[in-house]
């Protein structure tokens, strides 16, 4: 029994000393590990180069003399990214049939068995195929781009990315929301045409209204020179609600997209210091307190 271990053990010393001391073994090995790095270098400029020509020619259109719009511009930056995952992803897995080929990996039939096998999976990946097609139907469609504010799933923020699979949004306090393209059912978008904002303004009970009405008119006339996001002269539309001590007026604003948040805080700013300069009231919390005649009272007592 010792002698058939030792001959086992012999034959396998001599077998691992001869495939080490192969020459050609070692050729071929390393000629193989030299390819593939080659193949991987390769591959890396390839994706490099695409993405830079694709992005170039995107940026020599976008910049062109002639004036193209902003959703044409969103659209483009969109189709980008989409282009740039797919050279990605083409290029990759190109390079990884290539390094299975020079590791002698049969390629035909492992495609040939990863048909079946995807065939197989493809029943269980409904929902991933669902995400790609969606995808496409968003980008060419051109539904929403890169750069557009909208409201989709329960989440609302600036689109940053659009991929094969997934949309990326950046929230209102920056979170980052990854939605699969297969989820959007319902988009709203924000940023297609010009915002409108609604404006209240309040003043007290016993102001004069048609003073303030007069001030905010005047005020609203000059508002298109003044800030470059309003589209058109706002219109001043009256007595909202009279509710106690106060009195709101009420006025429509529009503005390019999106830019309605922050041109409602700079007009509620100019007319408060327009009130404050022609001493139209604003409503505050009063309080009266009624004191009690104690010494009626204790004659009264007496």
């Amino acid at each position: 029994m010792s002698n058939l271990y030792g001959d086992a053990k012999s034959q396998l010393y001599k077998w691992v000393m001869n495939k080490l001391t192969d020459e050609d073994m070692w050729v071929a090995l390393g000629t193989g590990l030299l390819k593939i790095i080659a193949i991987t270098i390769c591959s890396i400029i390839l994706v490099k180069l695409g993405n830079h020509m694709i992005k170039k020619a995107f940026d020599l259109r976008i910049h062109a003399p002639a004036k193209m719009t902003q959703q044409r511009e969103r659209r483009y930056e969109t189709i980008l990214k989409l282009l740039q995952s797919v050279i990605t992803y083409v290029v990759y897995f190109t390079a990884i049939l290539a390094i299975l080929s020079v590791m002698q990996v049969k390629v035909a039939g492992l495609l040939a068995g990863a048909g079946i096998v995807g065939l197989a999976v493809g029943f269980g990946a409904q929902s991933l195929v669902k995400d790609v097609i969606t995808g496409f139907f968003i980008i060419f469609e051109d539904q929403f781009g890169v750069g557009d504010f909208i409201k989709v799933a329960g989440v609302q923020g600036t689109v940053i990315e659009i991929g094969l699979r997934t949309t990326k949004i950046r929230g209102i306090e920056g979170e980052i929301n990854i939605i699969p393209n297969g989820s959007i059912l319902e988009v709203v978008n924000c940023s297609v045409n010009n915002s409108v904002a609604i404006v209240d303004i309040s003043v007290a009970y016993n102001a004069d209204i048609n003073k303030a009405e007069r001030l905010i008119e005047e005020y609203l006339d000059g508002l298109v020179e003044r800030y470059e996001d309003v589209v058109t002269r706002p219109n001043l539309l009256g007595v909202q609600n009279v509710n106690g001590a106060e009195i709101t007026l009420r006025m429509s604003v529009e503005t390019l997209p999106m830019r309605h948040f922050a041109t409602a805080n700079l007009i509620r700013k100019d007319i408060k210091e327009i009130f404050d300069e022609n001493h139209i009231e604003i409503p505050y919390p009063k309080m009266m307190v009624y004191e009690r005649d104690t010494t009626k009272n204790k004659e009264e007592e007496k």
